[in-house]
Protein backbone atom coordinates (compact mmCIF):
# COMPACT_ATOMS: atom_id res chain seq x y z
CA UNK A 1 0.00 0.00 0.00
CA UNK A 2 1.28 3.26 -0.75
CA UNK A 3 -0.44 6.57 -0.11
CA UNK A 4 -0.87 9.26 -2.71
CA UNK A 5 -1.73 13.43 -2.00
CA UNK A 6 -3.83 14.63 -4.52
CA UNK A 7 -3.55 18.16 -4.59
CA UNK A 8 -6.27 20.51 -6.65
CA UNK A 9 -4.32 23.44 -9.21
CA UNK A 10 -5.02 26.77 -7.76
CA UNK A 11 -7.14 28.01 -10.65
CA UNK A 12 -6.77 31.40 -12.80
CA UNK A 13 -9.88 32.90 -10.84
CA UNK A 14 -8.14 32.54 -7.49
CA UNK A 15 -9.33 35.80 -5.88
CA UNK A 16 -10.00 37.18 -2.59
CA UNK A 17 -14.29 37.76 -1.99
CA UNK A 18 -14.26 36.66 1.76
CA UNK A 19 -17.24 34.06 1.06
CA UNK A 20 -16.44 31.63 3.47
CA UNK A 21 -18.24 32.41 6.80
CA UNK A 22 -16.39 31.52 9.52
CA UNK A 23 -12.76 31.51 7.69
CA UNK A 24 -10.91 34.26 9.38
CA UNK A 25 -8.10 34.04 7.10
CA UNK A 26 -10.71 34.57 3.90
CA UNK A 27 -13.03 36.83 6.05
CA UNK A 28 -9.66 39.49 6.85
CA UNK A 29 -8.39 39.01 3.16
CA UNK A 30 -11.53 39.84 1.51
CA UNK A 31 -11.27 42.74 -1.11
CA UNK A 32 -7.62 42.41 -1.59
CA UNK A 33 -5.53 41.98 -4.85
CA UNK A 34 -5.24 38.26 -5.23
CA UNK A 35 -2.23 36.42 -7.35
CA UNK A 36 -3.25 33.81 -9.50
CA UNK A 37 -0.08 33.07 -11.24
CA UNK A 38 1.83 33.54 -8.15
CA UNK A 39 -0.50 31.03 -5.83
CA UNK A 40 -0.44 28.53 -8.84
CA UNK A 41 3.50 28.37 -8.68
CA UNK A 42 3.35 27.85 -4.66
CA UNK A 43 1.36 25.21 -5.63
CA UNK A 44 3.63 23.56 -8.15
CA UNK A 45 6.61 24.12 -5.51
CA UNK A 46 4.43 22.12 -3.00
CA UNK A 47 4.21 19.20 -4.83
CA UNK A 48 7.69 19.29 -6.31
CA UNK A 49 8.42 19.14 -2.47
CA UNK A 50 6.59 16.15 -1.71
CA UNK A 51 8.09 14.19 -5.13
CA UNK A 52 11.40 15.66 -4.13
CA UNK A 53 10.71 13.75 -0.56
CA UNK A 54 10.15 10.23 -2.67
CA UNK A 55 6.02 10.43 -1.73
CA UNK A 56 3.75 9.44 -5.01
CA UNK A 57 1.99 12.74 -5.69
CA UNK A 58 -1.07 13.52 -7.98
CA UNK A 59 -3.07 16.50 -9.18
CA UNK A 60 -6.81 17.77 -9.52
CA UNK A 61 -7.55 20.16 -11.96
CA UNK A 62 -9.14 24.11 -11.62
CA UNK A 63 -12.99 23.43 -12.23
CA UNK A 64 -14.28 25.30 -14.87
CA UNK A 65 -14.76 29.00 -13.56
CA UNK A 66 -16.62 31.57 -13.81
CA UNK A 67 -19.75 28.72 -14.04
CA UNK A 68 -21.89 30.61 -15.91
CA UNK A 69 -24.09 26.73 -16.04
CA UNK A 70 -24.75 27.27 -12.41
CA UNK A 71 -25.76 31.14 -12.96
CA UNK A 72 -28.23 29.78 -15.65
CA UNK A 73 -30.03 27.89 -12.95
CA UNK A 74 -30.37 30.87 -11.45
CA UNK A 75 -32.66 32.13 -14.26
CA UNK A 76 -29.88 34.11 -15.84
CA UNK A 77 -30.44 33.54 -20.03
CA UNK A 78 -28.27 33.38 -23.14
CA UNK A 79 -24.63 32.77 -24.01
CA UNK A 80 -22.17 32.45 -21.35
CA UNK A 81 -21.24 36.28 -21.80
CA UNK A 82 -24.74 37.67 -21.74
CA UNK A 83 -25.30 35.20 -18.29
CA UNK A 84 -22.21 36.73 -16.88
CA UNK A 85 -22.99 40.38 -17.47
CA UNK A 86 -26.38 40.14 -16.52
CA UNK A 87 -24.92 38.35 -13.15
CA UNK A 88 -22.81 41.36 -12.76
CA UNK A 89 -25.16 43.76 -13.11
CA UNK A 90 -28.13 42.56 -11.35
CA UNK A 91 -26.73 40.04 -8.39
CA UNK A 92 -22.46 40.48 -8.29
CA UNK A 93 -22.49 38.20 -5.35
CA UNK A 94 -23.74 35.63 -7.52
CA UNK A 95 -21.23 35.92 -10.00
CA UNK A 96 -18.70 36.06 -6.94
CA UNK A 97 -19.77 32.73 -5.92
CA UNK A 98 -19.88 31.43 -9.56
CA UNK A 99 -16.23 32.74 -9.95
CA UNK A 100 -14.63 31.20 -6.78
CA UNK A 101 -11.52 29.00 -7.06
CA UNK A 102 -11.90 26.93 -3.87
CA UNK A 103 -12.02 23.61 -5.40
CA UNK A 104 -8.59 23.92 -4.86
CA UNK A 105 -8.79 22.79 -1.63
CA UNK A 106 -9.33 19.02 -2.27
CA UNK A 107 -9.17 18.25 1.16
CA UNK A 108 -12.79 19.13 0.90
CA UNK A 109 -12.94 17.35 -2.80
CA UNK A 110 -14.27 13.55 -0.94
CA UNK A 111 -14.06 11.59 1.77
CA UNK A 112 -12.13 8.08 0.94
CA UNK A 113 -11.96 4.68 3.09
CA UNK A 114 -9.05 3.02 1.75
CA UNK A 115 -9.52 -0.71 0.69
CA UNK A 116 -8.45 -2.38 4.10
CA UNK A 117 -10.88 -0.93 5.66
CA UNK A 118 -14.13 -1.56 3.55
CA UNK A 119 -16.30 -4.54 3.16
CA UNK A 120 -15.77 -5.16 -0.55
CA UNK A 121 -11.87 -4.61 -0.10
CA UNK A 122 -12.26 -1.69 -2.56
CA UNK A 123 -11.06 1.99 -1.99
CA UNK A 124 -14.06 4.32 -1.70
CA UNK A 125 -14.97 8.29 -2.42
CA UNK A 126 -17.71 9.95 -1.27
CA UNK A 127 -17.86 13.01 -2.85
CA UNK A 128 -18.66 16.09 -0.72
CA UNK A 129 -21.61 18.30 -1.03
CA UNK A 130 -20.18 21.74 0.41
CA UNK A 131 -23.45 22.56 1.28
CA UNK A 132 -23.06 25.05 3.90
CA UNK A 133 -21.50 27.50 1.99
CA UNK A 134 -22.90 28.87 -1.50
CA UNK A 135 -19.57 29.14 -3.45
CA UNK A 136 -18.70 25.89 -2.86
CA UNK A 137 -22.29 23.65 -2.93
CA UNK A 138 -21.57 24.10 -6.41
CA UNK A 139 -18.36 21.72 -7.20
CA UNK A 140 -19.63 18.68 -6.25
CA UNK A 141 -20.88 17.73 -9.91
CA UNK A 142 -17.32 18.56 -11.63
CA UNK A 143 -16.02 17.14 -8.89
CA UNK A 144 -17.85 13.75 -9.24
CA UNK A 145 -16.64 13.92 -12.95
CA UNK A 146 -12.95 14.22 -12.03
CA UNK A 147 -12.81 11.70 -9.42
CA UNK A 148 -14.87 9.31 -11.28
CA UNK A 149 -12.55 9.59 -14.39
CA UNK A 150 -9.05 9.31 -12.24
CA UNK A 151 -10.99 6.24 -10.36
CA UNK A 152 -13.00 4.28 -12.94
CA UNK A 153 -11.50 0.96 -12.75
CA UNK A 154 -14.62 -0.65 -10.46
CA UNK A 155 -12.43 -3.88 -9.60
CA UNK A 156 -10.71 -1.42 -7.26
CA UNK A 157 -12.65 1.82 -6.80
CA UNK A 158 -15.92 3.29 -5.80
CA UNK A 159 -16.88 6.38 -6.42
CA UNK A 160 -19.76 7.89 -5.14
CA UNK A 161 -22.17 11.01 -5.37
CA UNK A 162 -22.54 13.79 -3.06
CA UNK A 163 -25.40 12.93 -0.61
CA UNK A 164 -28.63 15.36 -0.33
CA UNK A 165 -27.54 19.09 0.56
CA UNK A 166 -29.94 19.04 3.71
CA UNK A 167 -26.97 16.99 4.96
CA UNK A 168 -23.65 18.91 5.28
CA UNK A 169 -20.36 16.80 4.21
CA UNK A 170 -17.03 18.51 4.31
CA UNK A 171 -15.24 15.58 2.92
CA UNK A 172 -12.04 14.26 4.08
CA UNK A 173 -11.22 17.61 6.02
CA UNK A 174 -13.09 16.66 9.03
CA UNK A 175 -12.36 12.74 8.63
CA UNK A 176 -8.92 11.32 10.37
CA UNK A 177 -7.32 7.30 9.65
CA UNK A 178 -5.47 5.70 12.40
CA UNK A 179 -3.52 2.64 12.36
CA UNK A 180 -0.77 0.67 12.88
CA UNK A 181 0.09 1.31 8.82
CA UNK A 182 -1.76 2.11 5.52
CA UNK A 183 -1.66 -0.86 4.80
CA UNK A 184 -3.62 -2.40 7.87
CA UNK A 185 -7.52 -2.25 8.36
CA UNK A 186 -7.60 1.12 10.71
CA UNK A 187 -9.79 2.99 12.93
CA UNK A 188 -11.51 5.93 10.84
CA UNK A 189 -12.79 8.67 12.52
CA UNK A 190 -15.63 11.16 11.13
CA UNK A 191 -15.27 14.52 12.84
CA UNK A 192 -18.95 16.74 12.83
CA UNK A 193 -19.63 19.40 14.16
CA UNK A 194 -22.55 20.26 16.46
CA UNK A 195 -24.30 23.48 18.22
CA UNK A 196 -25.61 23.76 21.58
CA UNK A 197 -26.89 26.04 24.16
CA UNK A 198 -23.66 25.72 26.31
CA UNK A 199 -21.59 26.77 22.88
CA UNK A 200 -19.80 29.92 24.54
CA UNK A 201 -20.82 31.63 21.55
CA UNK A 202 -20.05 28.81 18.84
CA UNK A 203 -23.23 29.68 16.80
CA UNK A 204 -21.59 32.91 15.30
CA UNK A 205 -20.07 30.31 12.62
CA UNK A 206 -21.74 27.60 11.47
CA UNK A 207 -20.69 23.84 12.25
CA UNK A 208 -20.54 22.32 9.12
CA UNK A 209 -20.07 18.36 9.15
CA UNK A 210 -23.37 17.01 10.09
CA UNK A 211 -23.28 13.82 12.02
CA UNK A 212 -26.11 12.33 10.10
CA UNK A 213 -23.34 13.18 6.93
CA UNK A 214 -20.34 11.18 8.66
CA UNK A 215 -22.75 8.32 9.55
CA UNK A 216 -24.24 8.02 6.44
CA UNK A 217 -20.62 8.18 4.23
CA UNK A 218 -19.73 5.53 6.74
CA UNK A 219 -22.48 3.12 5.74
CA UNK A 220 -21.80 3.98 1.46
CA UNK A 221 -18.29 2.95 2.67
CA UNK A 222 -18.82 -0.39 4.16
CA UNK A 223 -17.09 -0.17 7.41
CA UNK A 224 -18.14 -1.90 10.29
CA UNK A 225 -19.39 -0.62 12.93
CA UNK A 226 -15.90 -1.46 14.95
CA UNK A 227 -14.01 -0.10 12.46
CA UNK A 228 -14.98 3.87 12.55
CA UNK A 229 -16.43 6.30 14.99
CA UNK A 230 -18.09 9.50 14.95
CA UNK A 231 -16.56 12.40 17.17
CA UNK A 232 -17.84 15.57 18.10
CA UNK A 233 -15.55 18.52 17.89
CA UNK A 234 -15.25 20.73 20.21
CA UNK A 235 -17.33 24.25 19.92
CA UNK A 236 -14.62 26.16 21.62
CA UNK A 237 -13.08 25.42 18.15
CA UNK A 238 -15.73 25.87 15.62
CA UNK A 239 -16.11 29.35 17.63
CA UNK A 240 -11.94 30.16 17.32
CA UNK A 241 -12.46 29.75 13.58
CA UNK A 242 -11.73 26.45 13.11
CA UNK A 243 -14.25 25.57 10.65
CA UNK A 244 -12.89 21.95 9.67
CA UNK A 245 -11.09 19.54 12.26
CA UNK A 246 -8.50 19.58 9.69
CA UNK A 247 -7.42 22.79 11.31
CA UNK A 248 -6.70 21.71 14.73
CA UNK A 249 -5.67 18.03 14.05
CA UNK A 250 -4.26 15.77 11.38
CA UNK A 251 -3.18 11.50 11.95
CA UNK A 252 -1.17 9.76 10.35
CA UNK A 253 -0.39 6.15 10.17
CA UNK A 254 -0.39 5.47 14.39
CA UNK A 255 0.47 9.08 14.99
CA UNK A 256 -2.43 11.70 15.86
CA UNK A 257 -1.38 15.41 16.07
CA UNK A 258 -4.10 17.24 17.80
CA UNK A 259 -4.25 20.69 19.70
CA UNK A 260 -5.76 19.86 23.39
CA UNK A 261 -9.15 21.83 22.65
CA UNK A 262 -9.83 19.71 19.33
CA UNK A 263 -12.45 17.60 20.81
CA UNK A 264 -15.62 17.88 22.40
CA UNK A 265 -14.84 14.96 24.77
CA UNK A 266 -10.78 14.84 24.34
CA UNK A 267 -10.50 12.26 26.93
CA UNK A 268 -12.93 9.92 25.18
CA UNK A 269 -11.28 10.41 21.54
CA UNK A 270 -7.56 9.76 23.61
CA UNK A 271 -9.08 6.69 24.86
CA UNK A 272 -10.60 5.11 21.82
CA UNK A 273 -7.90 5.74 20.08
CA UNK A 274 -5.46 3.86 21.99
CA UNK A 275 -7.65 1.08 22.99
CA UNK A 276 -7.81 0.80 18.54
CA UNK A 277 -4.55 1.42 17.72
CA UNK A 278 -1.97 -0.45 20.22
CA UNK A 279 0.78 1.91 20.58
CA UNK A 280 -0.78 4.99 19.58
CA UNK A 281 1.39 7.78 19.36
CA UNK A 282 -0.69 11.05 20.52
CA UNK A 283 1.42 14.20 19.90
CA UNK A 284 -0.93 17.39 21.73
CA UNK A 285 -0.31 20.95 21.53
CA UNK A 286 -1.34 22.39 25.03
CA UNK A 287 -3.84 25.14 25.32
CA UNK A 288 -1.01 27.14 27.63
CA UNK A 289 1.52 26.87 24.73
CA UNK A 290 -0.61 27.05 21.52
CA UNK A 291 -3.21 28.93 22.18
CA UNK A 292 -6.35 28.33 19.67
CA UNK A 293 -6.15 31.61 17.80
CA UNK A 294 -2.13 30.97 17.55
CA UNK A 295 -2.91 27.61 16.28
CA UNK A 296 -5.34 28.69 13.61
CA UNK A 297 -3.74 31.56 12.49
CA UNK A 298 -0.32 29.61 11.54
CA UNK A 299 -2.24 26.88 10.59
CA UNK A 300 0.05 24.53 12.46
CA UNK A 301 -2.46 21.59 12.75
CA UNK A 302 -3.10 21.99 8.77
CA UNK A 303 -0.12 20.64 7.61
CA UNK A 304 0.14 17.46 5.80
CA UNK A 305 1.97 14.76 8.25
CA UNK A 306 3.20 11.85 5.96
CA UNK A 307 5.37 8.81 6.32
CA UNK A 308 8.67 9.05 4.74
CA UNK A 309 9.87 5.99 2.29
CA UNK A 310 12.57 5.57 5.35
CA UNK A 311 9.50 4.92 7.73
CA UNK A 312 10.07 8.39 9.42
CA UNK A 313 7.27 10.73 9.72
CA UNK A 314 7.62 14.42 8.44
CA UNK A 315 5.37 17.48 8.87
CA UNK A 316 4.62 19.51 5.92
CA UNK A 317 3.77 22.90 7.80
CA UNK A 318 3.24 26.34 6.16
CA UNK A 319 5.85 29.37 6.25
CA UNK A 320 3.43 30.69 9.16
CA UNK A 321 4.44 28.08 11.49
CA UNK A 322 7.75 29.02 11.54
CA UNK A 323 7.81 32.50 11.49
CA UNK A 324 5.53 32.10 15.03
CA UNK A 325 8.51 32.00 17.98
CA UNK A 326 6.15 29.98 20.46
CA UNK A 327 5.08 27.53 17.54
CA UNK A 328 8.33 26.86 15.84
CA UNK A 329 9.85 26.23 19.65
CA UNK A 330 7.01 23.86 20.41
CA UNK A 331 7.77 22.13 17.08
CA UNK A 332 11.72 21.77 18.49
CA UNK A 333 10.15 19.86 21.53
CA UNK A 334 8.02 17.92 18.98
CA UNK A 335 11.01 16.55 17.43
CA UNK A 336 12.93 15.84 20.72
CA UNK A 337 10.13 13.78 22.38
CA UNK A 338 9.81 10.08 21.73
CA UNK A 339 7.32 9.88 18.45
CA UNK A 340 7.83 9.11 15.14
CA UNK A 341 7.88 13.08 14.14
CA UNK A 342 11.56 13.33 12.76
CA UNK A 343 11.34 16.48 10.15
CA UNK A 344 9.47 19.54 9.60
CA UNK A 345 9.51 21.07 5.79
CA UNK A 346 8.56 24.12 5.38
CA UNK A 347 6.72 25.29 2.53
CA UNK A 348 5.62 28.61 1.22
CA UNK A 349 1.75 28.59 0.12
CA UNK A 350 0.78 32.43 1.17
CA UNK A 351 -1.68 32.94 -1.34
CA UNK A 352 -3.87 29.73 -0.53
CA UNK A 353 -2.91 30.46 3.67
CA UNK A 354 -4.58 34.02 2.60
CA UNK A 355 -7.29 32.59 1.33
CA UNK A 356 -8.44 30.29 4.18
CA UNK A 357 -5.96 27.05 3.44
CA UNK A 358 -2.88 25.67 4.57
CA UNK A 359 -0.80 22.72 2.72
CA UNK A 360 -3.31 20.25 3.87
CA UNK A 361 -6.26 21.87 2.70
CA UNK A 362 -4.74 21.61 -1.11
CA UNK A 363 -4.39 17.63 -0.63
CA UNK A 364 -6.62 14.85 -0.99
CA UNK A 365 -4.93 11.51 0.69
CA UNK A 366 -5.55 7.88 -1.21
CA UNK A 367 -3.69 4.99 0.22
CA UNK A 368 -3.61 1.94 -2.41
CA UNK A 369 -2.39 -1.04 -3.24
CA UNK A 370 -0.18 -1.34 -5.82
CA UNK A 371 -1.98 -3.16 -8.46
CA UNK A 372 -5.02 -0.05 -7.80
CA UNK A 373 -2.34 2.41 -8.22
CA UNK A 374 -1.71 1.14 -11.87
CA UNK A 375 -5.70 1.45 -12.24
CA UNK A 376 -5.28 5.19 -12.12
CA UNK A 377 -5.68 7.72 -14.63
CA UNK A 378 -2.46 8.26 -15.14
CA UNK A 379 -3.09 11.75 -16.20
CA UNK A 380 -3.71 12.58 -12.78
CA UNK A 381 -0.39 11.84 -11.73
CA UNK A 382 2.61 13.77 -11.42
CA UNK A 383 6.35 13.67 -11.93
CA UNK A 384 9.22 16.39 -12.26
CA UNK A 385 8.51 16.41 -16.00
CA UNK A 386 4.82 16.95 -15.67
CA UNK A 387 5.49 19.49 -13.50
CA UNK A 388 7.44 21.55 -15.59
CA UNK A 389 4.58 21.05 -18.28
CA UNK A 390 1.74 22.60 -16.34
CA UNK A 391 4.30 25.05 -14.60
CA UNK A 392 5.15 26.10 -18.66
CA UNK A 393 1.26 26.97 -18.55
CA UNK A 394 0.75 28.63 -15.53
CA UNK A 395 3.35 31.04 -16.35
CA UNK A 396 1.85 31.48 -19.80
CA UNK A 397 -1.34 31.73 -19.03
CA UNK A 398 -2.35 32.61 -15.61
CA UNK A 399 -3.73 36.33 -14.41
CA UNK A 400 -0.90 37.84 -12.62
CA UNK A 401 -3.15 40.02 -10.27
CA UNK A 402 -7.15 40.00 -9.88
CA UNK A 403 -8.23 43.30 -7.94
CA UNK A 404 -12.17 42.63 -6.85
CA UNK A 405 -13.74 44.78 -9.94
CA UNK A 406 -11.94 42.52 -12.04
CA UNK A 407 -14.53 39.86 -11.75
CA UNK A 408 -16.62 41.96 -14.07
CA UNK A 409 -14.53 42.05 -16.28
CA UNK A 410 -15.13 40.22 -19.93
CA UNK A 411 -11.74 39.94 -20.77
CA UNK A 412 -11.13 38.27 -17.49
CA UNK A 413 -13.85 35.51 -18.01
CA UNK A 414 -12.70 34.63 -20.84
CA UNK A 415 -8.82 34.94 -19.54
CA UNK A 416 -9.55 32.06 -16.90
CA UNK A 417 -11.59 29.51 -19.36
CA UNK A 418 -8.46 29.95 -22.09
CA UNK A 419 -6.08 29.32 -19.29
CA UNK A 420 -8.08 26.13 -17.99
CA UNK A 421 -8.44 24.93 -21.81
CA UNK A 422 -4.78 25.19 -22.41
CA UNK A 423 -3.92 23.13 -19.27
CA UNK A 424 -6.32 20.18 -20.22
CA UNK A 425 -4.80 20.59 -23.54
CA UNK A 426 -1.37 20.02 -21.81
CA UNK A 427 -2.37 17.18 -20.06
CA UNK A 428 -3.98 15.15 -22.70
CA UNK A 429 -7.55 15.74 -21.61
CA UNK A 430 -9.97 15.57 -24.43
CA UNK A 431 -12.88 18.55 -24.96
CA UNK A 432 -15.66 17.70 -23.14
CA UNK A 433 -14.11 15.32 -20.66
CA UNK A 434 -13.87 17.63 -17.46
Amino acid sequence: MREINFDGLVGPSHNYAGLSLGNIASASNAGAESAPRTAALQGIGKMRRMLALGLPQGLFLPHDRPNADWLRKLGFAGKDQAVLRSAWEQEPALLRNAFSASSMWTANAATVSPGPDTADGRCHFTVANLSTMLHRSIEHDQTFRQLRLAFADKRHFAVHPALPSGLGDEGAANFMRLGQSHAQRSLELFVYGERTAQGGGAGTFPARQHRAASAAVARLHGLGSGDHALVRQSEIAIAAGAFHNDVVAVANENVLFTHEQAFADREAVFGLVRERVPGAAIVEAPADRIDLDLAIRTYLFNSQLVTLPGGDMALILPQEAREAPAVWGWLQDVLAADNPIRHLEVVDVRESMRNGGGPACLRLRVAVSDEAHGAIDPRFLLDERICDRIEAVVDREWPERIAPGDLGEPELWQRCRIARGALLDALGFAAGEL
